[in-house]
């Protein structure tokens, strides 16, 4: 049953699913073992094939790629690993034609060290470039303060010429920018218009919280005068054209997340929070000290999302992303059980009110990798290593952290058939393909309906079709249930019900909504089962009149 959408023309976002690729790891067209942007070019049917609105690229800004492209050296031109800036026009033009958008990545806490600002801001404290970044008096060997950079080691880097520290909150070559200086914010602004002008169609700004850091008091997120930034960032560049714009808050609670995603469009769409995603970690540990899923907590935390932003934010929904595990590994099964329980994460995820991310390879139920030490490539994952080596950890001990959590999971190559190096590249790949290529691929799973793939174009298919997929209320069901999560979407003419079974066990269900539940969208089997049972990560989306 289709129903016409109503109400939410002009945000365009907000019935829209989006898809991230991480290029390098995407699609190789020139064998260099590299992905690039004539690579997802040409795979730009099959994403119109599973039926994404939007395309989000990590970025592919002129690069020396110390952090994979985070560190940019130049915004107004492409790496010349993933083409050239024709390329990303060509990738823009041919995007659109299948009614697909880009969404550029832009890292604008920071730069390069090689980028020409900072070239010139090291010269001396009255080069003009000097104050684009944050600089404080001192003498070599004795920092400014304790404050520890991300990435590991001290925040401060001596810089002998000025007879000063940069501080930098990520690698060394990261130096953080100076948003207080009202010139270095109109040469972001100028940039970003540029781009507009190019015709992307968003942004996703990476640790944008981050921008009015104060070190003195060592303050890295929600600084005091982030949100005027971000009004003035928006109201400068955003608010100029039909674009979708997602900044990354790690330090985002909701109450800065009513001000992030305000209605308004003063700031932002959308924030990408991350309390259900640090669940699996020890209580005021790092992401590496590991803990079981608190399941009641994982409900209470979306519950909560989900109910409080209702009318007043948006939320962005998400299992993954290049910094992520597969989620499938993490919170699923990936032996028995993987196809089912990829499904019913799918299935959990994209019934809620927001806009889904689905990131490559998801679609397919890819999962985490075991390599040896010597063949990840991730900066934080080696030098984690190196300083739990040091710091007396066992080997094997680290090495279960970074098989659960390494950012490498994320990063390798896209599966697309069971050929050489999956399809990826017709030559030696920058990071080893994941073994399991030959069972999990694109080629296997397109033309099945029961497949991962084939469930996540069914659920992006009925996010157009049901009007409450956007606008519902969301009220969880059975809060106190350990193994079922369960909740219905509700607006003023129908009602959808969720229900799944998170683990891999039958279990037995009493819920009086599944007595007149409609008609059932989609579930995690090939056929439905009995109403009462829920088999092993068994999902099912129902939909009926109100």
């Amino acid at each position: 049953m289709e129903e016409k959408r109503n109400g939410n023309e002009s945000k365009w976002w907000k019935s829209a699913v989006i898809y991230q690729i991480y290029p390098r790891s995407f699609a190789d067209s020139n064998g260099d073992g590299i992905g690039d942007l004539q690579g997802i070019i040409s795979k730009l049917d099959y994403l119109e094939n599973l039926g994404i609105d939007a395309i989000w690229l990590s970025p592919v800004c002129r690069s020396p790629q110390d952090d994979n492209g985070y560190d940019i050296s130049d915004y107004r031109d492409i790496d010349p690993m993933f083409g050239t800036l024709a390329d990303m026009e060509e990738l823009i033009a041919e995007a659109g034609k299948r009614h697909i958008r880009i969404i550029m990545d832009l890292v604008l806490n920071h730069s390069s060290d090689e980028h020409p600002w900072f070239q010139e801001a090291k010269k001396s404290r009255e080069n003009p470039y000097h104050d684009y970044y944050v600089w404080r008096d001192g003498r070599e060997g004795e920092l400014p303060n304790d404050m520890r950079a991300a990435f590991g080691g001290p925040a401060w880097e001596w810089v002998p010429e000025v007879q000063q520290y940069y501080f930098h909150q990520f690698s060394v070559k990261q130096p953080d920018l100076n948003w207080e200086n009202p010139k270095l914010r109109r040469e972001i602004y100028d940039m970003i218009n540029w781009w507009i002008g190019k015709g992307v169609g968003g942004f996703r700004l990476d640790v944008i919280d981050q921008i009015a850091k104060e070190p003195d008091q060592k303050i890295t997120c929600n600084g005091p005068r982030l949100h005027e930034y971000l009004r003035e960032l928006s109201r400068e560049t955003f608010q100029k054209a039909d674009l979708v714009t997602v900044g990354e808050a790690w330090g985002a609670t909701l109450e800065l997340a009513k001000l992030y995603s305000n209605p308004d469009n003063s700031e932002l769409s959308m924030v990408f929070q991350f309390e259900h995603i640090c669940l699996d970690q020890m209580a005021g540990k790092e992401k590496w000290d590991l803990a079981p899923l608190p399941f009641l907590k994982l409900k209470e935390v979306f519950e909560r999302w989900q109910t409080q932003l209702h009318g007043k934010g948006w939320n962005s929904l998400f299992w993954n992303n290049h910094d992520l595990p597969r989620i499938v590994s993490r919170w699923g099964n990936d032996d028995e059980y993987r196809v089912e329980s990829a499904k019913m994460l799918a299935i959990l995820l994209h019934g809620m009110q927001g806009t889904p991310y689905i990131y490559q390879g998801e679609e397919l139920g890819m999962t985490n990798v075991r390599y040896k030490m010597e063949e990840y490539r991730d900066i934080e994952t080696l030098n984690l290593y190196q300083e739990r080596l040091e710091k007396g950890y066992k080997e094997e001990e680290i090495m279960a952290s970074i098989y659960a959590k390494s950012r490498d999971n994320a990063r390798t190559p896209m599966q697309w058939d069971d050929g050489e190096n999956a399809g990826f590249t017709a030559a030696a790949p920058w990071i080893r393909v994941n073994p399991n290529y030959k069972e999990i691929n694109a080629a296997a799973q397109t033309a099945a309906e029961d497949s991962v793939f084939g469930c996540y174009r069914k659920l992006i298919r009925l996010r157009k079709e049901y009007p409450v997929f956007v606008d519902g209320e969301f009220r969880m069901l059975l809060k106190e249930d350990e193994n079922i999560f369960a909740y219905t979407r509700t607006d003023s003419g129908s009602q959808l019900l969720v229900v799944c079974n998170f683990y891999d066990k039958t279990i037995d269900i009493s819920l009086k909504e599944l007595d007149n539940a409609g008609e059932l969208l989609v579930c995690s089997y090939k056929d439905a089962g009995q109403t009462t049972v829920l088999r092993p990560y068994e999902a099912r989306m129902y939909w009926k009149k109100s």
